[in-house]
Parts: C-alpha cells; sequence; structure tokens
C-alpha cells in the first residue's frame, strides 16, 4: 500500500503536543524556577508559540510550581480551589483598574471567562458523573458572579456557601 502523508489529525496534534511538553519539560528542568511569574509566562509562550493560554496553562499547573495570576487561571480541582483562585484573579483585577491597566483587567477577565466556558462543557456532557455535572454547573454560577461583578465576589460566595450543602 502506497504511503499518501496523510495522518489522522489527533496523531498530528498528540506529536505536536508532546514536543510542548518536552520542550517545557527540557526548559524548567534547565532552569529550575522556583515559580512562574508574568515575565516567565511570556517567555514560555513565546518559546512554545504558537500556543493557546488555555494549554500553556495545563501544561504549567501540572508542575506543580505556583502561577502568578491571572495566568495562573482559575483553579478548578475543588470549591476550595476555585474561591482562592478567583479573589486572587479579583485582587488583580482591581489593582489592574485602579492603575488603569486594562490590558491586564482584560487578561483576568478572558482567565475567568475560559475556565467558566471548560467548567460549563463539563455539565452538560451526558457521559459525565451527574455530581461532577452539578459541581462543575455550581462552578460555572460562581464565575458568573464574578465575571458580572468582581468587586462583589468575595461577599456573595461567603453567602452562597451558607446555602450550599458541598463547597
Amino acid at each position: 500500500m502506497q504511503h499518501t502523508g496523510w495522518q489522522p489529525i489527533d496523531t498530528a496534534v498528540a506529536a505536536r503536543s508532546n514536543s510542548k511538553k518536552r520542550r517545557l519539560e527540557d526548559y524548567l528542568r534547565e532552569h529550575q524556577p522556583a515559580a512562574i511569574s508574568e515575565e516567565l509566562w511570556r517567555e514560555l509562550a513565546a518559546l512554545l508559540a504558537p500556543i493557546s493560554e488555555s494549554y500553556l496553562r495545563d501544561l504549567l499547573q501540572a508542575t506543580g510550581l505556583p502561577i502568578a495570576q491571572p495566568m495562573g487561571g482559575v483553579r478548578q480541582g475543588s470549591f476550595e480551589d476555585l474561591e482562592a483562585s478567583l479573589l486572587e484573579i479579583e485582587s488583580e483585577y482591581a489593582m489592574a483598574v485602579a492603575h488603569g491597566d486594562p490590558t491586564r483587567a482584560t487578561a483576568c477577565r478572558r482567565a475567568v471567562i475560559q475556565a467558566k466556558d471548560r467548567a460549563r462543557l463539563v455539565s452538560k456532557k451526558e457521559n459525565v458523573d451527574p455530581e461532577k455535572r452539578r459541581q462543575k454547573a455550581e462552578m460555572t454560577e460562581w464565575m458568573l458572579v464574578w465575571l458580572e461583578n468582581p468587586g462583589i465576589f468575595a461577599a456573595w460566595v461567603t453567602l452562597r456557601k451558607k446555602s450550599l450543602t458541598y463547597p
């Protein structure tokens, strides 16, 4: 059978993904940073370009290194992680607004929007455990409140947690 050069898309994507992952691992092994600063984030994004913010975030979160906000994004492993990361991003957002930095404020909002979209997607998947779908739906609500008015999120989440049995 003659080879036509065609490859299934998932194979081609996996090969590129592993390459980016390997390059990141090599970089981190060589430089051994204690944390991922905004400057290092930009350097890694350039090194691994083209790479989406969400994929870079996923790769970096898997390392366990602390990641400066808003690059670290919204952590959704638990409601405690969700709350803490939304409060961290809110602090960055408030500073950006106070200093007239619309680029940074937009980056904060974009991180929350991306996480909200992911949580919403999981909450609607039929093949996901119903309890996990319910939790992701609740997490989506938290992020929608944050997006509507980040400044009231801390007070709102305190009240919300009192009305729920699982966060």
